[in-house]
């Protein structure tokens, strides 16, 4: 596949994973104190689903132009001390493990009934931090 794909690629599935983090972390956090708490569980039942739903397949494209990406840049990556691409890239590729780790946390736990609201808020948190 070619870069410019790749890359295009990359960039729309890393958009539409931020701006879904930072709807989550920015804008809905806010939104609790200001709805019946009956409603807001309605709107968070159906914001989850349609995330769980949704995003895997976001995932799966931003890792596989990523990994892509990096096959492409190998050389870079092979010394990644040599290069400031090498170093840039190792820490994107770290950065990437970390946020899929917390994506399996949390697909972990909701399937395990233990994604209470604080632990989610928390993980939010997290990934957007690394996402910024």
């Amino acid at each position: 596949m070619s870069y410019g794909l790749l890359i295009t690629l990359h960039l729309l599935a890393a958009v539409a994973f931020a701006g879904t983090v930072f709807f989550e972390v920015v804008l809905l956090t806010q939104v609790p104190s200001r709805v019946p708490k009956q409603h807001m569980l309605l709107v968070e039942q159906a914001l989850g689903s349609r995330a769980t739903a949704v995003m895997p397949w976001v995932l799966l494209a931003l890792y596989s132009a990523g990994a892509g990406l990096a096959w492409q840049l190998r050389s870079a990556l092979a010394h990644p001390l040599a290069s400031s691409t090498g170093m840039l890239m190792t820490f994107k590729i770290a950065l990437a493990l970390s946020v899929l780790a917390h994506f399996a946390c949390a697909m972990w736990w909701r399937r395990h009934g233990q994604l209470n609201g604080q632990r989610s808020h928390r993980l939010h948190l997290s990934v957007f931090c690394h996402v910024v």
